[in-house]
């Protein structure tokens, strides 16, 4: 079944540099260093209230039972989506922490993607929308303004922020993608954590992605017959995304 590909040289014609920013690198609660780097500086997560009775999906799942969460509720669900897609992406290099609450300026995941392609892992900023309908413009008009809002260690270069729906992004969602100055990317995950879609636009890949693309690759029929998504660097496969 097809599922709506797209790499990031798919959408390079519509969109521009990102001029260079001045800002301090922040390194991750797992250390993150270069080379020369002696004294690595830590990024600091904003604490959220729920932390204290989940963390991941796992602890969401008892806390859910314990405390009989309606599983129809908009809390439920937002918050189900968010762990289930920190899941999903931890798998291929992200390092993602649920800090949504009341002030998190549209931002429902912060974190880190390790890359072959970059010298440091890329910081990274995540709205999640657990939404059945179709994506709009709109959503990336709301991702480039959490950019903004993102704490201190989720600023200047280096920076990437993801938008993650149910359904794979209409064209006019690209399109929008791909003509933002911000380095952005969208990812398609359903809520039984298969990623479905994977793609960025030229002025996230500027941010250390140069070289890494996302193909799809079909597994032979006595294996399922099954289409999965694979994660490459100058031609080597180094993660892959089952669905």
């Amino acid at each position: 079944m097809p599922l709506g590909i797209r790499s990031a040289r798919s959408i390079n014609s519509f969109t521009r540099r990102v001029p260079p920013l001045t800002q301090r690198w922040f390194s991750a609660g797992q250390t993150l260093r270069s080379e020369g780097e002696a004294n690595p500086e830590t990024l600091f997560y904003p604490e959220v209230p729920s932390s204290a009775k989940h963390h991941d999906l796992d602890s969401f799942l008892r806390y859910t039972t314990q405390s009989g969460l309606d599983t129809t509720s908009t809390t439920y669900i937002g918050t189900h989506f968010e762990y289930t897609v920190a899941d999903s992406l931890s798998k291929h290099g992200f390092h993602l922490r649920r800090v949504g609450g009341a002030s998190d300026n549209g931002i429902d995941l912060l974190g880190t993607w390790t890359v072959p392609s970059a010298p440091k892992p890329l910081r990274v900023l995540v709205q999640c929308k657990a939404l059945s309908r179709k994506t709009g413009p709109h959503l990336v008009r709301e991702l480039e303004g959490a950019f903004a809002g993102a704490p201190v260690g989720w600023r200047g270069p280096g920076v990437i922020g993801l938008l993650v729906t149910e359904r794979p992004a209409t064209q006019g969602t690209r399109e929008a993608l791909g003509r933002s100055r911000s380095p952005m990317g969208f990812v398609s995950c359903t809520r039984a954590g298969i990623l479905v879609q994977l793609l960025w636009n030229p002025s996230a890949q500027d941010q250390g992605l140069e070289g890494v693309e996302v193909r799809a690759q079909h597994v032979p029929v006595g294996a399922g017959g099954a289409v999965r998504l694979a994660l490459t660097f100058k031609g080597g496969e180094f993660s892959q995304i089952a669905s």
